[in-house]
């Protein structure tokens, strides 16, 4: 069926139909396919054999002006700006709410997840991986979690960043990430299933994840303990006919027995952003719309270090968690001590007082060139 723009009549009722309690994804297009529309299907709830009762009429129009002021937008399973691939899922949601710019939801898009606990490595191979992509021409999907999530937005801001959030699209989680949240707002795109004021609970996160590898052609996961939120999308993006990609890491690290174990099970060893390109190259490249508008193509393209959000929006660490944050970003495998001082955001004198601390506990050792690792 050909994409067309929903009526606002249509739209009123589809969002009905979709806040309704008890009708999901599925449920919700087998009411469309058994009445036709879902103006009927809300017709017929209330004659079912187990009745429903739909969402509220007032409730459903306060929601879509709550979303205007936002400055938000409402796109329905086969609206022109529906994602492509998202689309073809069984339990595509009927309704997504967009903040930011829709147009990068016709893009070519990979996924790029992983641990929320994340080593400095992991996050800066997740910059680059994402920096790589994007200098491809594809758009970068994740959870805006913090950790890999977040190092794959930042890597990707300047050419295309798409979050997929697990609660309403307004509503900022986890609250370090304010900075990022705002520059996707302004340069990329929040993508929500759920209404808008919706706390992410722990129950929306697989559904979450479900939409972020039905949006991507491929998922990349960079680190991930062996029962992990990323093993989860992983699974998705197999059961929904997309790649999988893995990098390699320790088997010292736990962070990277789950990225390991999808590599013996068939998944495609990634380094470079060129793996995954070389892959999928063919389906990504049929995928490429018509060049944008001239004014959007003529805005510069910022360094990765400009592309970052304001960092100062984001609450600083007490110092009695600094200890914590870079035991945290450290792993068996060496890194950079100017890496850490930049991804701990503390100076680089607290950095070196803390690693002479691990240092003389015996839990670092030392390297050439200023590197580090967990003994």
């Amino acid at each position: 069926m050909a994409a067309r723009e929903l009526d606002p009549q249509e739209r009123l009722d589809w969002l009905r139909l979709a806040r309704t309690e008890t009708v999901g994804p599925v449920t919700f297009y087998a009411l469309l396919r058994r009445f036709g529309s879902a103006r009927a299907s809300l017709q017929a709830l209330p004659r079912l054999s187990r009745p429903v009762v739909a969402m509220g009429l007032r409730d459903v129009e306060a929601e879509l002006t709550a979303l205007a002021r936002l400055g938000a937008r409402l796109v329905c399973w086969g609206e022109p700006d529906y994602p492509a691939a998202l689309a073809t899922v069984e339990d595509a949601p009927p309704v997504l709410t967009v903040l930011g710019d829709p147009a990068l939801l016709q893009m070519p898009i990979v996924a790029v997840v992983g641990a929320r606990n994340a080593s400095a490595n992991g996050r800066r191979i997740a910059r680059e991986l994402s920096a790589g992509l994007g200098e491809a021409g594809i758009v970068v999907v994740s959870g805006m979690a913090r950790g890999i999530d977040a190092a794959a937005h930042l890597g990707s801001l300047h050419s295309g960043s798409v979050a997929v959030v697990a609660g309403g699209a307004d509503i900022v989680y986890p609250e370090e990430n304010r900075g990022l949240y705002d520059a996707l707002v302004e340069r990329g795109a929040v993508v929500a299933e759920l209404p808008l004021g919706t706390e992410p609970q722990a129950r929306h996160f697989p559904r979450r994840n479900r939409i972020i590898s039905g949006m991507a052609r491929g998922v990349v996961v960079v680190e991930a303990a062996a029962k992990s939120g990323s093993l989860i999308t992983a699974r998705f993006a197999l059961e929904q006919g997309r790649e999988v990609f893995a990098v390699p890491g320790s088997p010292l690290d736990p962070r990277s027995r789950g990225c390991n174990d999808l590599l013996r099970n068939g998944a495609t060893l990634t380094e470079t952003a060129a793996d995954i390109l070389a892959q999928l190259g063919p389906f990504l490249q049929s995928e490429m719309p018509a060049p944008r508008p001239r004014e959007r193509a003529l805005q510069p393209r910022l360094p990765l270090a400009a592309a970052a959000p304001n960092l100062s929006a984001i609450p600083q660490i007490p110092e009695d968690a600094a200890l914590e944050l870079l035991i945290e970003k450290l792993s068996p495998t060496p890194v950079a001590v100017d890496e850490l001082v930049r991804q701990c955001h503390l100076s680089a004198a607290s950095i070196a007082t803390l690693l002479l601390e691990l240092e003389l506990a015996g839990r670092i050792e030392r390297h050439p060139g200023n590197l580090v690792s967990l003994r």
